[in-house]
């Protein structure tokens, strides 16, 4: 599971306070018990309103849904097996194993509706609330046309959920393993009130771990087993620790000091290193990074000439040569490699047969569109802001790309303004900004979790580009054609050629994660979403 938006690796840290805070969770003192380490902070442990990966994880560690990747397999979870579906496809019926919540209460079909419905209520402002689009009503409550309690979801008894949509969804099952789709507690929610997600105190969980000494900021924390899990015989591991470490190199001292057991997104000259190493792993994400440009604060962005010149200005190869080191993968366009396939065909790379050339790097014809653009627009050469994360690999970003803007495009002058994670999001969700440095990991293997990202209403589409044609092609995949693969293939092909001759979003890279990770630990997963499954994993 990999939903939400991504961070780029690295800030420096004092490493001799990281190393004090890691001191007693390595492995090497416990052999259930690993350290691995994140980019920033948890920012909410709310299964209805988090957006971004970490928290992301974090679920995944310690909550069940209906259904739960282990590798490219999508297995039943709390669903006792596969729902039996009718109507078409527009019905289909759950029954549910016997799971506790780590209180000791049973996980019921209740609990199913109260945290779908607390999803889509449009109090909650969760921004993943368009995810249920195609359930019954959901579009309807989502827009405050019709309560929550409309919503095609029903518990018949306490072990059986029934489903209804409005329209058969093909990749319905796969959605499920995202978090705005698990179980939540109504009374304990309810009793948690607005600190519900905020702190070890105010969670419950249904899933392998439970989230322990997390106070909703802090840099370290701590997942022990949950022995009410249902499926906690396969649970190996009895401690995950995590650590945030923002630098590459002080990842890499950590892991080559047996601080951590797992270190990731490093990049830079560290990435080189760690590529000759025998614990090196390059870890291909279903997910890209790309540039927003907010066409509502910034009309010289509604027009096309002046997106397209941007985009052909970045040499995406040099960038990730000089300044990622990795083996990350230049992005044709928004949707990345690997994830969405059909008879053979890769659709990412079918779709850059066509549109390709809208990413690779042209300056001359950078620099007459750009000039273009202005007279069109009326304007003279802007002086704008990139915004990105506070972080070592973000900030070398921003600058490869300023001084990329600045030497292509005549007149253009680009201000660096660096963040942290969570106020780049916040800004990012609240339109203050001209251009933000964005990523994405796929909610679940399919194009449309990322080309659903850019429709004109979309809680995501940060830009706010807007394509009427897009939007009708979008919403033709998910009626008209949703029964056809064919004929769905086809029409997502014709909406991602619109999104990059367009550049509604400028696609930067396909990320390859560099990842350390100790040759004691075995059998552990990495799935389509990006998210690592622990159970069934093991440590020598």
């Amino acid at each position: 599971m990999k939903f939400r938006k991504t961070m780029v690796a690295g800030t420096t840290i004092a490493l001799a306070g990281v190393l004090a805070a890691c001191g007693s969770n390595s492995a090497s003192s416990n052999g259930k018990s690993i350290t691995r380490m994140e980019s920033d902070v948890i920012s909410t442990m709310d299964p209805s309103t988090n957006t971004d990966v970490i928290g992301g994880q974090a679920l995944i560690d310690t909550m069940d849904g209906l259904y739960r990747y282990s590798g490219k397999d999508l297995k039943p979870a709390i669903a006792k097996a596969e729902p039996k579906v009718t109507d078409g496809g527009k019905v289909y019926t759950f029954n549910l194993r016997n799971a506790k919540w780590s209180n000791g209460d049973p996980v019921t079909a209740q609990d199913f509706v109260f945290g779908w419905r607390r999803t889509v209520e449009p109090k909650t402002k969760s921004q993943y609330a368009y995810l249920f689009s195609g359930v019954k009503n959901a579009d309807d409550i989502t827009a405050g046309k019709k309560a929550p309690s409309t919503l095609g979801v029903q518990a018949v008894n306490k072990t059986t959920l029934k489903v209804t949509l409005e329209h058969p969804i093909p990749y319905f099952k796969t959605m499920l393993v995202n978090p705005a789709f698990f179980p939540q507690s109504q009374k304990f929610v309810e009793k948690a009130g607005k600190k519900y997600g905020t702190a070890s105190k105010y969670l419950l969980s249904n899933g392998p771990y439970e989230l322990k000494n997390w106070n909703g900021t802090g840099n370290t924390w701590k997942e022990t087993k949950n022995k009410t899990y249902w499926n906690a015989k396969n649970v190996h591991i009895d401690t995950i620790n995590g650590q945030v470490v923002k630098d590459s190199q002080t990842a890499l001292n950590l892991y080559q000091s047996k601080k951590l057991d797992i270190a990731t997104k490093i990049s830079g000259q560290q990435a080189a290193q760690a590529k000759t190493m025998p614990d090196y792993r390059g870890l291909k994400q279903n997910g890209t990074f790309y540039l927003e440009l907010n066409e509502k604060k910034d009309p010289i962005f509604k027009n096309a000439k002046i997106r397209q010149a941007i985009s052909l200005s970045i040499n995406r190869r040099e960038y990730i040569k000089k300044v990622l080191n990795d083996s990350s993968i230049p992005a044709a366009n928004a949707t990345p490699e690997g994830l969405f396939t059909k008879d053979g065909q890769d659709f990412a790379k079918e779709a850059a047969k066509n549109d390709g050339s809208a990413t690779k790097y042209d300056p001359a014809k950078a620099k007459q569109l750009w000039t273009e653009g202005l007279k069109e627009t009326g304007q003279s050469a802007p002086t704008l802001e990139l915004l990105t994360d506070d972080t070592t690999s973000a900030k070398r970003s921003a600058e490869y790309l300023q001084s990329a803007f600045e030497q292509a495009l005549p007149g253009f002058k680009v201000n660096i303004s660096t963040v942290p994670f969570k106020t780049r999001l916040s800004r990012s969700q609240n339109g203050q900004f001209d251009m933000v440095f964005s990523g994405w990991n796929a909610d679940f293997p399919d194009a449309i979790s990322f080309l659903d990202l850019f429709t004109t209403d979309n809680a995501y589409n940060d830009g706010k580009w807007s394509n009427a044609q897009y939007d009708a092609l979008i919403k033709q995949s998910k009626t008209t054609d949703a029964t056809n693969p064919t004929a769905r293939w086809n029409t997502l092909l014709k909406a991602q050629e619109i999104l990059t001759k367009e550049q509604g979003v400028v696609p930067l890279y396909q990320r390859v994660e560099t990842t350390l990770q100790r040759k004691t630990i075995s059998n552990l997963k990495y799935n389509p979403t990006g998210s690592y499954d622990f159970v069934n994993a093991t440590v020598k």
